[in-house]
């Protein structure tokens, strides 16, 4: 891929705050920056922990999307589930009623600070409010032990599970975990997301036996060549979900969706719900349970309204700075 200079990037940053509805990842203002591109507008937008290294793969997603445009779509729309945080159960229902004509909901659990009872509670007001032929996964962001992974999907199984995403975070325990479900009969698939997006080495989830569905994530490996390549290669059925992103971002999640060739699983591509702004008037939500595949060219109003303020975009510039020294040339 060729590559713009480090002068070119700065030139075309934008940098916006947007605030969320719901507390996520610790944070209720989500910051990204946006470059205004030849090709058209990416998004850059690491979480604010990660170090130059792993931000310069979401850098290159963003120089493919503004410098080099996207591959060609055999689809013009894709599903998508809807997303329930670590809310209580009460407020479930006010969440999904956000999510137009979503037929799947990803359910968080293995909070921070929160007990099996509460996932459980959780998981039962979706299945209540969706009804019992929508289908429920539910995500523990590797935030089990092998024996609490198994106690929790043996009580979460009876709400009728698609799968459970991440529930521990070395790719040794999910294999191990997938053996110790078959033994104990429970019916329940197994789902990598941060071992694939976030380990040096991606294959690994195969080469261990440790998932039956990978999740792939555009922005962590590089952009949507480099994903299709990895959801080509890693042999396993494939969820496109996104990392909590602006429209901008979000585009480049649902062209990836649009360039496979298989689409089994609804993806991960509905949390603008969990935002209270965007950069664009007509966000990329779900009409239906779907999303069509489009272009998003960010309203200068909007930008100027989310502006991060200027000690932040000059943190940014700096994140960018230092990711583009990790780029491969």
């Amino acid at each position: 891929m060729n590559l713009p200079g480090p002068d070119n990037l700065i030139a075309a940053l934008h940098v916006v705050s947007l605030p969320l509805n719901t507390r996520f990842r610790g944070v209720d203002h989500r910051e990204v920056a946006l470059f205004d591109g030849p090709s058209g507008w990416g998004e850059f937008g690491p979480f604010l922990e990660y170090a130059p290294e792993e931000s310069s793969r979401w850098l290159a997603a963003a120089i493919e999307t503004g410098w080099h445009g996207f591959p060609e779509a055999v689809r013009d729309s894709v599903p998508v589930n809807a997303t329930v945080p670590a809310v209580a159960d009460h407020e479930v229902e006010y969440v999904l009623a956000r999510y137009d004509g979503c037929r799947t909901a990803k359910v968080k659990v293995a909070e921070r600070g929160q007990s099996l009872t509460d996932d459980l509670a959780r998981v039962a007001a979706t299945r209540v409010v969706m009804g019992p032929d929508a289908r429920i996964r539910v995500d523990a962001n590797g935030g089990w032990t092998v024996d609490d992974a198994l106690d929790a999907i043996a009580q979460l199984a009876p709400y009728g599970l698609e799968y459970v995403e991440q529930p521990c975070t070395r790719v040794e325990d999910l294999a191990a975990l997938r053996v110790a479900l078959a033994r104990n009969g429970i019916d329940v698939l197994v789902a990598a997301d941060e071992s694939i997006r976030k380990a040096e080495d991606p294959f690994r989830v195969k080469e261990l036996d440790a998932a039956d569905v990978a999740v792939v994530k555009v922005a962590p490996l590089g952009g949507v060549r480099n994903a299709l390549r990895v959801a080509e290669q890693i042999e396993l059925p494939v969820v496109v979900s996104s990392a909590l992103e602006s429209s901008v971002g979000m585009s480049a999640g649902v062209a990836f969706a649009a360039a496979l060739p298989d689409l089994p699983f609804a993806c991960g591509l509905g949390t603008i719900e969990l935002f209270d702004a965007d950069v664009v008037t007509d966000s990329v939500v779900p009409h239906d349970g779907s999303l069509s595949v489009r272009t998003v060219t960010p309203e200068p109003e909007l930008l100027d309204r989310w502006a991060a303020s200027p000690d932040r975009i000059q943190w940014w510039k700096r994140r960018v700075q230092d990711a583009y020294m990790h780029l491969p040339r």
